[in-house]
Formats: structure tokens, C-alpha cells, sequence
């Protein structure tokens, strides 16, 4: 008989197993739809605006990549989880089996948070290779990816969380617009949070988002990311794994 640890690993295995062949799959154009965007920013941004201005003592190329990969992996992860997730639930009907069978809730969950940040990460991967030729410098460490991987699982729980919430397709990409695009634009991404009013900076403050550009950049510099911003990066990934479980246990008809 095995044992409730390990059903629960077991639980995750399977999910992660689900999320690789997915990639197997489709791994082209999911390669080919991670570039995309990042490199109009840095031809964009880097080459165009970032070589007629400076918002740092360093190449613009530099400050601008870190923001890049923060953005990305946010992206990657909410995309490969919030989807996916919703149309099994509201259009294959097979997130009703998962509800049915002794995989335990928080397993799941957290599988598709584990599967969202290891797509995430890959397309953080891809940004640095991407980079090189634009002339990023960047110190790397353990605690860069470390930072990355939070930073997949925190929007790969809200992935989670806007699938279930969501009453129909078109919700996720309302979810996206009201919560993931005013992060891509003001979380320290682009520009340093000194420019705006103090007021936004508060609020900005407190999303996820800029504690992670905060960090990568901090790392990338040659420093090392805020114990304070480590943290509230774990903090909003358990809690929107917390919510998500909260969620699904309450509602009856998914």
C-alpha cells in the first residue's frame, strides 16, 4: 500500500510527466514563441532607445536583460500552467478525473507549478543565450536560478488559480491582461522604480514581479538578491498554491 508521501510525489511525478511530453511535442514552437518578444525588446530597447540613454551607470543592454528574464519566465510559467489547465477543465472535461481519483489536490497543484517554472526557467535560459550576441554582462550563480525558479512558481500557481476561476477561454486572457501586462511594463522590468512617484512605487513594490527583476538584476551586477526579496517570492508561491487548493476543495462544480 503506499503511503500518503508517496502518493503525493507520485502525484507530481505524474503531472510533470504530462507537462514533458507536452514539450517533447511542441517543444519548436514553444522555443520559437519564447524568442519572439524578448528579442523585438532588446533590438527594441537595447539597441534602439537603450543606445541614446542611460538610467544606470552601466550599459542600458544590462539593466534591461535581467528585466527581460524576469518578465519571461513570469510569462512561460503562467502560460504553460493557466491554458492548458483551462481547457481540461472546461472543454475535455479531464481535470473531472483528477478531482475523482486518490491523487492528492496539493500534488497536483504543485506539479503544475513545478511544470510552469521548468518552462519558465528554459525560456530564462533561452534570454541568456539570446543576449550574447546584444552584449549583456552578467555574473551568474546558484541563487540567479535560484530566483528564476521561484519566480515560475509563483506565476505557475496563479496560472493554477486563473484556471479554476475561470468561467470560460476568455477569461484567462482577461486574467492576463488585468495582472501579468501591468507587471511586464512597471515591475522594475524596463525602467528603475526611482522615475515614478512614490506612491506607485509602494504599490509596485508589493508585486511579485519587481522582487524578482529587483534580484536577477542584483545578481547579474555582481551582488547578491535580498533575503527580504527571496522571501516574498516563496510567499506568493505558497500562497497561490494555498488559494488555488482552497479554491478547487470549495467549488463543487468545476
Amino acid at each position: 500500500m503506499h503511503t500518503k508521501t508517496d502518493m503525493f510525489f507520485r502525484g507530481i511525478g505524474t503531472v510533470l510527466w504530462e507537462k514533458w511530453v507536452d514539450f517533447k511535442f511542441e517543444w519548436k514552437k514553444i522555443t520559437a514563441s519564447a524568442l519572439v518578444s524578448p528579442l523585438l525588446y532588446m533590438i527594441a530597447l537595447g539597441w534602439g532607445l537603450g543606445s541614446a540613454s542611460s538610467v544606470t551607470d552601466r550599459p542600458y543592454i544590462d539593466f534591461l536583460v535581467p528585466g527581460i528574464l524576469a518578465l519571461t519566465t513570469m510569462n512561460a510559467s503562467f502560460a504553460a500552467v493557466g491554458q492548458p489547465l483551462n481547457v481540461q477543465r472546461l472543454f475535455e472535461h479531464s481535470f473531472d478525473h483528477i478531482i475523482i481519483s486518490p491523487t492528492p489536490m496539493p500534488a497536483y497543484i504543485v506539479g503544475q507549478m513545478l511544470g510552469g517554472a521548468l518552462r519558465g526557467m528554459y525560456c530564462g535560459l533561452l534570454i541568456l543565450l539570446l543576449s550574447l550576441p546584444f552584449g549583456a554582462t552578467m555574473h551568474l550563480s546558484p541563487g540567479f536560478f535560484l530566483v528564476m525558479l521561484l519566480n515560475g512558481l509563483t506565476f505557475g500557481g496563479l496560472g493554477v488559480l486563473a484556471a479554476i476561476l475561470a468561467t470560460n477561454h476568455a477569461d484567462i486572457t482577461r486574467f492576463s491582461t488585468y495582472t501579468i501586462l501591468p507587471m511586464t511594463f512597471l515591475c522594475n522590468t524596463f525602467f528603475p522604480l526611482d522615475r515614478v512617484p512614490k506612491w506607485i512605487q509602494v504599490l509596485i513594490s508589493i508585486l511579485p514581479l519587481t522582487h524578482a527583476s529587483g534580484s536577477l538584476r542584483a545578481i547579474a551586477y555582481g551582488g547578491r538578491a535580498s533575503w527580504l526579496n527571496i522571501a516574498v517570492l516563496a510567499a506568493y508561491a505558497a500562497a497561490s498554491m494555498l488559494a488555488a487548493n482552497v479554491v478547487i476543495v470549495r467549488r463543487k462544480n468545476l
